[in-house]
């Protein structure tokens, strides 16, 4: 979260705060051709950081710029923010805000439990979380998809692989909402702040006592691996497990419940790639990708300049801060054909929605295969699918995008 001050008029200004804005927030893809064509490495001078658009661009700054972004609590402290240090505390020992060799320390321990071979063996047991959901709203007609699929399958997923009880599953997700915050928004809200850092304490004391668990019942999971893992002496502190606990948990919950809705909501708004999809199961890979290039779930991401360099044609001081907008990337007519256009057997869509480089997510994976199956389950066992009538509202998460609640009607069982 970053606290800086709005533009007085927000609609004719070329910058990233119209995204606090609802209508630019429910659809952000004009403002993101505008930046790319108008000023691809634009300087934002209300969030005080430079904005990347092009493809070429975002690769460089994923690929080149630095993840170690987050403020420690001595930085808060000498702007003010000092109440915000519990959080600062535990963003600072998460992979997500780190560069080699830290980031490779841990990121290499917990990617063990996301290996494609790991979660391939899943699938049989993914499927079977999805039935069991739709079994519950075949008969009724309707369903909301975020309560009754798109949180749940995910969420029941991701504490199984942590290793913790499925049946915490919604405090989890509880959680995981209120920590997104922190994660997905560059304005700093005071007022939610408290909520934020009473969540976080949660989030570790449930952590901290499911380590005291496993020491003494262990037992498979992320978490454990964790905190057995040991490199030439060197282990994790109980606040690193912690940490990345919770980022983990974070990651695989947000984005694929993301994933599944807002993909849904893309299908039923382009009916004849939905009528495509559902005459040849065959597109089901091709189509997650095309609906995570067309849609991402994360929308960007920050960097900060190593050194002093040239980027588009302009200079970038060292630790200038860097916005790589992965969404604007993933519809640069330079680097796809037609790409405001959904087409499920798009070719060659190398896109930037799980990130690249380094910090490429680990859970990408899970993410395709939890897609893959929830899509085909939902087209086949619930046809006739239709958006209920009224507006939609986007949650006020301007990285994390994803809807507050999508209403289905369908064809009763």
């Amino acid at each position: 979260m970053i606290t800086l001050g709005a533009p007085e008029s927000q609609t004719d200004e070329l910058t990233l705060f119209q995204l606090l804005n609802p209508e630019v927030l429910a659809n952000p893809y004009p403002l993101y051709d505008r930046l790319r064509t108008e000023d691809p490495v634009h300087w934002d001078p209300y969030l005080h950081t430079w904005v990347v658009t092009r493809y070429k661009d975002v690769l460089t700054v994923l690929h080149d710029y630095s993840a170690n972004r987050s403020p420690t609590p001595e930085q808060l402290e000498s702007i003010g923010l000092s109440s915000l240090t519990p959080i600062a505390k535990v963003l600072t020992k998460q992979m997500l805000f780190l560069n080699p060799p830290a980031h490779t320390r841990i990121r290499t321990l917990a990617a063990e439990a996301f290996m494609p071979a790991r979660v391939e063996a899943l699938r049989a047991h993914i499927q079977e979380i999805a039935n069991s959901l739709l079994d519950k709203v075949q008969a009724k007609g309707r369903m909301e998809v975020i309560a009754d699929f798109a949180v749940p399958l995910p969420a029941v997923v991701t504490a199984e692989m942590l290793g913790m009880p499925a049946r915490d599953y919604l405090q989890l997700k509880e959680w995981t909402e209120v920590f997104a915050e922190v994660l997905g928004n560059f304005q700093h809200n005071p007022e939610r702040a408290s909520e934020v850092i009473k969540s976080l304490e949660e989030m570790t004391e449930y952590f901290r006592a499911a380590i005291a668990d496993l020491k003494v019942h262990p037992r498979e999971g992320v978490v454990h691996s964790l905190m057995t893992a040991e490199a030439d002496g060197d282990r994790f502190t109980e606040e690193e497990v912690i940490a990345n606990s919770i980022i983990i948990m974070a990651g695989g919950q947000e984005t694929t419940t993301n994933l599944i809705a807002t993909g849904l909501l893309t299908l039923l708004r382009n009916p004849d790639q939905l009528a495509r999809l559902k005459s040849d199961s065959t597109l089901l890979p091709s189509a997650i990708e095309e609906l995570l290039r067309f849609e991402p779930p994360v929308l960007q991401t920050a960097r900060l300049a190593p050194a002093d360099s040239e980027l588009g044609g302009k200079i970038i001081a060292k630790r200038q801060a860097v916005i790589a907008v992965m969404a604007a990337a993933n519809r640069d007519p330079e680097r796809f054909h037609d790409p405001n256009r959904l087409d499920l057997g798009r070719q060659d869509n190398r896109h930037l929605a799980f990130g690249w480089a380094a910090h490429f997510c680990f859970g990408a994976a899970l993410a395709r295969i939890e897609g893959q199956i929830a899509f085909e389950t939902i087209l086949r066992r619930l046809p006739g699918l239709a958006l209920d009538p009224g507006p939609l509202t986007w949650r006020n998460n301007q990285g994390l995008r994803g809807l507050e609640a999508l209403p289905l009607t369908f064809q009763p069982a």
